[in-house]
């Protein structure tokens, strides 16, 4: 079959399209003749080689999710498995290839109308944005900041404060085109990248960052008393290493700084976080769909910066509907 696999770390180049033995189902695991594969930032990171320390090595297929038909089953699985159309967490390696195996357990059934490609673009990117919002504590009538908004966690962090009644949303982002948008979803004020604008909240209770970066200082004087900011990506690089000087300088109005990964949910609450997502109304906010051996200007268009949602690849005769 065909994959996806990093022929050497670094730019977009450095994938390349290569032909490998068709996966096996394990114990508890099915295999799924893949309809589409999400393109994500944790992708551009273990290819640009800043995950390096994590032990990827040259020849790893990327990709975490995939959405597709189940078209085999391994021991221990309900043979009912079969034949159904699903979303599937494959771990952090084998989802750009025409098939992946998943654990069943992380093996999420599509509901009726939603389409491969709304799955690898609602998937993980919903579920980190629903326990990003309850890891910040966020309560109706709070006020929320959702910085680097444009890309596929961002979208659905708007659209789910918007959802938790939130009092006020603002974005930040680079381009007006892509503030109208973002207001579309929810967003009630558009902040440049700095977080300034001419309406701009004076402070926020809650902000969720995806940028970090040597800039995430000044935002955390942006919260308001008993504010909490929690990152959520690093899509700008790891922030100084004395930002926490930021919270003791502003020490009695009691904010806080959090990260947090979806690895610390448990995986029963993880997808079945999915599960809500997917039957749910929230929108699929695709930037483009791409065959599977486009990886390569996928990748480039991440770099760039451009991307509006989520990007997702679909192998050959397979258009992720």
């Amino acid at each position: 079959m065909k994959a996806i696999a990093i022929q050497a770390f670094g730019g977009p180049e450095g994938l390349a399209v290569i032909e490998v033995p068709d996966p096996v189902p394990g114990d508890g695991q099915v295999l799924i003749e893949t309809e589409a594969s999400g393109v994500g930032g944790v992708d551009q990171l273990i290819r640009s080689g800043v995950l390096g320390a994590y032990g990827f090595k040259p020849g790893h297929i990327l990709g975490s999710e995939v959405a597709g038909t189940v078209s085999a089953v391994g021991d221990g699985v309900d043979p009912g498995w079969f034949g159904r159309r699903v979303w599937a967490f494959v771990g952090l390696q084998g989802g750009y290839a025409e098939r992946a195996v998943a654990p069943v357990t992380a093996t999420v059934p599509l509901p009726d109308g939603r389409s491969a490609v709304d799955a690898v673009t609602l998937g993980s990117s919903g579920a980190v944005a629903h326990f990003a919002l309850r890891h910040a504590h966020f309560a109706p009538g709070e006020s929320v900041l959702v910085r680097g908004a444009a890309g596929g966690l961002g979208t659905m962090a708007v659209q789910l404060a918007a959802r938790g009644g939130a009092s006020a949303i603002a974005v930040t982002t680079s381009l007006a085109e892509r503030g109208e948008r973002l207001r579309a979803l929810g967003a009630t004020h558009v902040l440049d990248r700095a977080g300034e604008a001419e309406d701009a909240p004076e402070g926020f209770d809650v902000i969720i960052d995806i940028v970090a970066g040597p800039d995430l200082p000044a935002f955390l004087d942006k919260l308001n008393p008993n504010g909490r900011l929690v990152a959520i990506g690093l899509m700008g690089g790891p922030p100084p290493a004395d930002f926490g000087l930021r919270l003791f300088a502003a020490f009695q109005q009691s904010r806080s700084f959090a990260t947090f990964s979806l690895d610390t949910v448990p995986d029963a609450d993880r997808f079945a976080a999915t599960a809500d997502v997917l039957a749910g109304d929230l929108e699929a906010v695709v930037h483009a769909v791409l065959p599977l051996d486009h990886a390569v200007r996928a990748h480039a268009l991440l770099d760039a910066g451009g991307v509006f949602g989520r990007l997702a690849l679909t192998p050959p005769g397979r258009d992720g509907a």
